[in-house]
């Protein structure tokens, strides 16, 4: 009887196992590589041999951001549910595997997780454990899919894409894309603070001056006569126009307007409210 129980528990342990179609690098081969690495982004990716990539990424902005995503070679084919645990590798006995998120399965979509589950998978992996994602098969109802991270050459990569993250800017395109930078009375010198401003516009486009248009609206106070003041206008405008071509965006693709005392914002009654007239409104468009 004992001997029947034991082939029985043996055969249901087989098809149990034989259901499990499991996806991860070998020790041997395990490559984590830092593939995107600037002051706007910072990825830190790991093939997946036969399923695909793992990639954590963050990108320059006020706050600190991470997202996990997992790009998958064949797309779901079905909605559902994954489950993301942290396993110990066969050489960390004793240890106990552990749950992490819920990663939510979209059709036609890579699976991907916020920030608070990406910080901690890359903490487990940090610790040597092998975050793990388990689902169930959308192309074969009887299989059910294991994506494991490989923690093996994890730890120099890891270093490098912290240091990466830790450098990005602290703004964003959406940060820059519309700014007002003020000039002083009857000149083109910009106030300290449009000068602050349009400095961290250029440490920006030193890094991406993949620019579809950029629009320069300059204008003046009703301060001097209007020719003068249309003039100083547009001259304003062309010192960023050139300001930016510096920094690498292509001329042909910003547009310089002067309008002069046209549109202003503030009354010119006094030179406090006269000052806020005195601008170049910038606008940028990204493909």
């Amino acid at each position: 009887m004992k001997i029947i129980l034991f082939i029985v528990s043996l055969t249901l342990s087989s098809s149990i196992s034989a259901g499990l179609r499991q996806y991860a690098a070998k020790v041997e081969t395990s490559d984590w590589q830092l593939s995107q690495q600037s002051r706007l982004q910072c990825t830190l990716s790991h093939k997946i041999p036969g399923y695909g990539e793992a990639l954590f990424t963050s990108m320059a902005s006020k706050q600190l951001n991470m997202e996990f995503e997992l790009d998958m070679l064949r797309l779901p084919k079905t909605f559902g549910m994954a489950s993301v645990y942290s396993v110990p590798p066969r050489w960390m006995p004793g240890h106990m595997q552990h749950a992490i998120a819920d990663m939510t399965i979209r059709k036609q979509y890579n699976g991907d997780l916020p920030e608070q589950a990406a910080w901690t998978m890359l903490s487990e992996l940090e610790k040597g454990f092998w975050p793990t994602i388990y689902y169930q098969d959308w192309y074969n109802q009887s299989d059910r899919i294991a994506v494991g991270l490989n923690a093996s050459n994890f730890a120099v990569p890891y270093e490098n894409f912290a240091q990466c993250v830790s450098n990005l800017l602290p703004y964003s395109f959406d940060d820059i894309a519309y700014t007002i930078l003020a000039y002083q009375k009857n000149s083109t010198d910009l106030t300290k603070y449009s000068q602050r401003r349009l400095n961290m516009i250029g440490q920006y486009l030193k890094e991406d001056s993949d620019m579809e248009l950029v629009l320069l609206d300059g204008y003046s106070d009703s301060y001097g006569g209007r020719d003068m003041n249309k003039t100083l206008s547009v001259s304003r405008a062309v010192e960023i126009k050139n300001y930016f071509s510096e920094m690498g965006v292509a001329p042909q693709r910003i547009e310089v307007t002067g309008h002069g005392e046209r549109r202003h914002v503030a009354p010119n009654s006094n030179e406090m409210s006269r000052a806020k007239n005195r601008r170049v409104v910038i606008r940028m468009a990204k493909p």
